[in-house]
């Protein structure tokens, strides 16, 4: 999947207003999770999708200043990240998050979102991989 067409399904699905929100959800959203996952986890994930896009999991998995990934963060401190950086309000940063989720899944082969998945607290996974129809498959 192409970087437009990975950014024009997030906008459409999350029903954003402009391409600029679909740009800063997904950004906030692959950063909190890559600051959530471990590094190695990030770079399997990055390197499966566009190369603007998988830079977002790579900044924040590599970076010097962060202090380590695979921080332990609840849902509600996951979606409150994601809010703040995207600045959207916090119910819509929910469902837009899940729709970054749902075209990343998409945009992966094998089984990556999956292994993530398990490396994620049960209630955060639930929500967060709910998709657009906020019905998480099992």
């Amino acid at each position: 999947m192409q970087h437009d067409a990975f950014i024009g399904q997030v906008q459409a699905r999350a029903g954003l207003s402009s391409r600029g929100e679909a740009e800063a959800v997904t950004r906030a959203t692959l950063e909190t999770l890559a600051e959530r996952i471990q590094a190695t986890q990030a770079e399997n994930l990055a390197d499966q999708l566009p190369h603007e896009i998988g830079e977002h999991l790579r900044r924040v998995a590599y970076a010097q200043d962060e202090p380590v990934t695979g921080a332990r963060m609840d849902r509600r401190e996951f979606f409150d990240r994601v809010a703040q950086r995207s600045g959207l309000d916090p119910s819509k940063a929910i469902h837009a998050a899940r729709c970054v989720v749902e075209v990343v899944d998409e945009a992966t082969s094998g089984d990556v979102l999956g292994k993530i998945r398990q490396s994620l607290d049960e209630e955060l996974a639930t929500v967060l991989y709910a998709g657009s129809s906020g019905t998480a498959p099992r």
